[in-house]
C-alpha cells in the first residue's frame, strides 16, 4: 500500500513539473512571437532616432503620430485599400465557390474520374509553365492591367483543395449521402443542405487562407497591373517605402551638410506605420473565425 502511495505521489510531482514546464515554455514562445509585433507598434509612434539608438524597448518615447498622418494623407493608400478590399472579397468568394464543390466531387466515392482528375491537380503543384509563358497567356486573354487578373489568378489552390477534400471524407459519414439518396435528394441539394452546413470549420479555414492570400497579393499585381488606379495596397505601400528610402538617403546627405537632419527621425516611423496599416485588417478578422480555424486545420490534416 505504501509503495502505491509513493508511486502516486511521484506521479503527481512529475505532472506538476511537466505542467510548469509547459507553462514556462508557452510563455516564452508567446513573448518571442508577440514582442516583434509589439515593438513595431511602439516604434511606429516613437522618435525613430531613439528607436535606432536602442532606447525604445518596452515603452514608446517622444510619442507622435507623424508616420500615420503621412500614410493616411496619401490618396494612393485609400485607393489601394479600396482595390485590395474589392480583390479580397470577390476573389475569396470565387475561391470558395470553386474549391468547396470541387473538393466535394473529389471526395465522392461514386465519382470514378476522381482517380484521374486528382493526380492532374497534384501535378500542377510540382510543375508550372513558367513566368514568361504565363504572362503571354494572360496577355492573350486581354487580362493585363485589368482588375479581373487579380481575382481570377489562382482561383483554386491545390493544397487547399486537398485539405478540404480530406475534411469532407473524414468528417462527414458516407451514410448521410445514402440516406439522402433514399429520400430522393439530388447531389446539388445534398451539397447545399448537408455538406456546406457541416463544413463550416473547413470553410472558415479556407476563407482565412484565401483572404490572407488576396490581401497580401504582391507579385501578380507587380507583373500584370501598371495603372495606379488598379494597384492593390501592397504595391502602394511598396512604392511609399521605396520613396521613403530615397528620401532617407537624401536627408542623410543633406544632414551631413548641416541641415535637414531633424527630418530623419520621421523616416523610419513611416515605415513602421505602413507595416501596421497593412496588417491590422487581417488581425481583426481572425478572432471571429478562430474556433472554426483550429478545428478545420486539425481535422483537415488527419488523413491524406
Amino acid at each position: 500500500m505504501n509503495k502505491i502511495m509513493k508511486v502516486k505521489e511521484s506521479a503527481g510531482v512529475s505532472d506538476y513539473i511537466f505542467k510548469a514546464a509547459v507553462i514556462v515554455i508557452s510563455i516564452f514562445v508567446f513573448v518571442v512571437v508577440a514582442y516583434p509585433m509589439y515593438f513595431i507598434v511602439i516604434a511606429s509612434i516613437s522618435n525613430s532616432t531613439l528607436v535606432n539608438l536602442g532606447q525604445v524597448i518596452l515603452w514608446p518615447k517622444d510619442i507622435n503620430f507623424y508616420g500615420y498622418q503621412q500614410v493616411f494623407q496619401d490618396e494612393r493608400v485609400w485607393t489601394g485599400y479600396g482595390n485590395t478590399i474589392l480583390y479580397t472579397v470577390v476573389g475569396t468568394l470565387l475561391n470558395l465557390v470553386v474549391t468547396i464543390p470541387a473538393a466535394y466531387a473529389l471526395a465522392c466515392k461514386k465519382f470514378r474520374p476522381r482517380k484521374i482528375i486528382m493526380p492532374m491537380f497534384v501535378f500542377t503543384m510540382f510543375f508550372g509553365g513558367g513566368m514568361i509563358p504565363t504572362y503571354m497567356v494572360v496577355r492573350s486573354l486581354h487580362l493585363v492591367n485589368t482588375p479581373f487578373i487579380l481575382i481570377i489568378m489562382g482561383a483554386i489552390n491545390v493544397y487547399n483543395l486537398i485539405v478540404t477534400r480530406t475534411f469532407i471524407q473524414s468528417s462527414i459519414p458516407y451514410e448521410f449521402y445514402e440516406a439522402a439518396v433514399i429520400e430522393g435528394c439530388s447531389h446539388f441539394r445534398y451539397f447545399g443542405f448537408v455538406i456546406v452546413p457541416l463544413s463550416k470549420a473547413i470553410v472558415s479555414v479556407m476563407l482565412l487562407y484565401y483572404a490572407v492570400g488576396h490581401w497580401n497579393e504582391y507579385f501578380s499585381a507587380l507583373m500584370y497591373i501598371s495603372s495606379n488606379k488598379l494597384v492593390p495596397l501592397q504595391i502602394v505601400l511598396r512604392n511609399i517605402l521605396i520613396l521613403n528610402e530615397a528620401f532617407k538617403d537624401g536627408i542623410g546627405t543633406a544632414a551631413s551638410g548641416g541641415y535637414g537632419g531633424d527630418m530623419l527621425q520621421y523616416v523610419d516611423q513611416i515605415k513602421f506605420a505602413i507595416i501596421i496599416v497593412s496588417v491590422i485588417p487581417i488581425l481583426c478578422v481572425y478572432p471571429f473565425i478562430q474556433k472554426y480555424f483550429e478545428k478545420g486545420v486539425m481535422i483537415g490534416g488527419i488523413k491524406g
